[in-house]
């Protein structure tokens, strides 16, 4: 039977202008034991000015675990989205994710293959992303982390198109996130029958509910979008989600992807009592 742990995602405090460890420091006065940290390379300007959560993995390695040491959290999984469609991008930053992972004691990393060039045809997007995944993949075999890729763009709107990216490498350690907030706002399927369909890769979730207004707003004309609103007060049956997850036996974790830190507490007292059988 699946159990989740509770996680969340850092963009939480993006709205507040807080720093990678303004942010851990919230979370942990929230209640949450666990965050997924975004990371990026390079010298990201309002990180370094602690204005923007997001780490850079030109530091330390052992940083982001010292600091999450501090407040008593851990990390779940890291928001590691690459443009799988540009690999010159997209390998470095997912190879040093991975090893970033074995430093902080994570065993997931999180993608979608987020935006496609204009120049490129379809059997020439997924020829790249087969080459970019190829890189990943040897990366993450020896570092023995996931890549979970998510519904977010043009071709994982669908449940079938996010499988056949996932089974572009035959790896197990290429598998799934779903994200319950992309999947119902790309309008295109069932997210319920879709999440049933990709269940057996499902390794990670995205918690991210969507308001009755971003619903009537968006759904249909976008494949995505970065945060929703508070677990419980939007659109997704989480009861639902949980009963088709039931049938797979491991851990998984449930990242809150909301965008304000109030939405974050009261994202966490939903999930604890509306999914209290299903928490490990």
């Amino acid at each position: 039977m699946a159990k989740f742990k509770i996680s969340l995602n850092m963009e939480f405090c993006r709205s507040a202008d807080k720093s990678f460890e303004g942010g851990v420091k919230i979370a942990s006065e929230l209640g949450y034991k666990w965050v997924e940290p975004m990371v990026h390379t390079g010298w990201e300007l309002l990180s370094e000015v602690n204005y923007f959560h997001s780490f850079s993995m030109e530091e330390d390695p052992l940083l982001m675990k010292e600091i999450c040491d501090r407040y008593g959290v851990r990390v779940s999984s890291l928001s590691a989205h690459s443009p799988l469609m540009k690999p010159e991008a997209a390998v470095d930053r997912l190879t040093r994710a991975a090893v970033l992972a074995s430093f902080v004691g994570c065993d997931f990393l999180n993608s979608d293959e987020m935006v496609k060039p204009g120049w490129m045809d379809d059997a020439f997007a997924h020829e790249t992303m087969r080459y970019t995944l190829t890189r990943a993949a040897q990366v993450c075999a020896r570092h023995k982390k996931y890549l979970c890729i998510e519904p977010h763009g043009i071709y994982t709107k669908t449940a079938d198109g996010l499988l056949r990216i996932a089974n572009l490498v035959d790896s197990p350690w290429i598998q799934i996130n779903w994200d319950t907030g992309n999947s119902y706002l790309a309008g295109i399927e069932d997210p319920y029958e879709g999440l049933q369909k990709v269940r057996d890769r499902v390794f990670h979730i995205h918690a991210k509910d969507i308001s009755m207004a971003q619903s009537d707003g968006e759904r249909g004309k976008v494949t995505g979008t970065p945060v929703g609103c508070a677990c419980g007060e939007g659109v997704v049956d989480w009861e639902r989600v949980a009963k088709i997850m039931e049938p797979v036996d491991r851990e998984i974790f449930l990242s809150v992807e909301c965008g304000k830190i109030d939405e974050a507490a009261r994202s966490l007292a939903f999930l604890n009592k509306a999914l209290a059988e299903w928490l490990a």
